[in-house]
């Protein structure tokens, strides 16, 4: 087949872990016989350094016309002042908004490799493969917020506002995935407080009823926070709003050992879907050749199996990972007594050459 790819390698190591992940991808295309076209684009503080803009209408224009968009990471240090009229965190924002992408699916598996990588107790998080489905348009971040004096001080507010859409089609996205998965469902909120909640409750119940075939259940965020570090093999799928789901997937991050090891994938309706690693810029290890490409790389493979629909290439590059971490190779950040330390380049290299 032949794709076409927009690919934005952003700030800090951004540009290390993509051209690894393209690295990986090449050698998919030669493998397997496809043509992946990749088309490079600005976003972010590099953006701003340019175009005066953290994602030129140009770039955007891109993205919307390619089959995917793969994205490493975004961030400067000098935009740190949340009171900044142009910040780089801006590009991404826009870019989800043009791209129409409404669900972010934020795996976390663990690498029998890795067990030791993780603060959690090996037998806590042995077998963990769970999937983490975020609201991504909705809720308190983009919700009515301001400021204004309340009993002659000042007061700020942030409203948390849902639809009854946006609720539907995100859920129905998780009993659609869980049904290629375990077959198991579990909805956060906060019924028992937020009336956002308990619309979201009574919503999610209403379509689990269309999925017989799937297990379902509500649970409380706090419960669920808790019980993803004591119990988190009890989960498959988990959807839940945006400023929970932000705050769960980061937690669950943990679980893998670092957060160097984890894709993402955010996916609208028909629209090319956006795959980033979900660590930062990391400003600090730029150019140093440390940075793990990893999470880029099996973004990459998400890229593969839900955007170009290429199941047996996406579980080639998942095992070529899987592959290289067993014959002990690691990058610093999942090092350990007995494995060998390899740099940036070297892990790209290593995966792409066993698949």
């Amino acid at each position: 087949m032949e794709a076409r790819i927009a690919v934005l390698p952003g700030d800090g190591i951004g540009p290390e872990v993509m051209a690894e992940a393209v690295k990986v991808l090449e050698r998919v295309a030669e493998v397997y016989g496809h043509t992946f076209v990749f088309q490079e684009g600005l976003i972010g503080g590099v953006a701003i350094e340019r175009t005066g803009r953290p994602l030129p209408d140009e770039v955007l224009a891109t993205c919307k016309a390619s089959d995917a968009v793969l994205l490493a990471a975004v961030g400067d240090p000098k935009y740190d002042d949340p009171t900044l009229k142009v910040r780089p965190e801006q590009g991404l924002l826009a870019l989800r908004k043009g791209l129409g992408v409404f669900a972010n699916l934020r795996p976390v598996k663990l690498y029998q490799e890795l067990l030791h990588a993780s603060t959690l107790k090996p037998e806590v998080i042995a077998g963990v493969d769970l999937v983490v489905v975020r609201e991504l348009t909705g809720g308190i971040y983009f919700g009515q917020r301001g400021r204004k004096r309340v009993n002659g001080t000042e007061a700020a507010y942030d409203t948390m506002l849902y639809t009854v859409p946006e609720v539907e089609r995100v859920v129905r996205l998780a009993f659609e995935l869980a049904r290629q998965r375990r077959k198991k469902v579990t909805s956060v909120d906060k019924a028992n407080v937020l009336e956002s909640s308990r619309l979201w409750r009574e919503t999610a119940e209403r379509v689990a009823s269309e999925y017989p075939d799937v297990e379902f259940e509500s649970m409380y965020v706090d419960i669920a926070a808790m019980r993803l570090v004591r119990y988190p093999s009890v989960f498959d799928v988990v959807v839940t709003g945006n400023m929970f789901g932000d705050i769960l997937t980061d937690e669950a991050a943990m679980i893998a050992g670092s957060i160097g090891m984890l894709p993402s994938a955010a996916l609208g309706e028909g629209k090319p879907g956006l795959y980033e690693p979900i660590h930062g810029s990391a400003p600090k290890y730029a150019g140093l050749d440390v940075a793990n490409p990893i999470a880029t790389i099996l973004s990459a493979a998400m890229l593969l199996r839900y955007s170009l629909g290429l199941e047996e290439e996406a579980t080639a590059v998942e095992t070529a990972v899987g592959t290289v971490l067993k014959q002990g190779y690691r990058t610093r950040d999942i090092a350990e007594e007995g494995t060998q330390v390899v740099g940036t380049r070297e892990m790209g290299d290593l995966i792409a050459d066993r698949i």
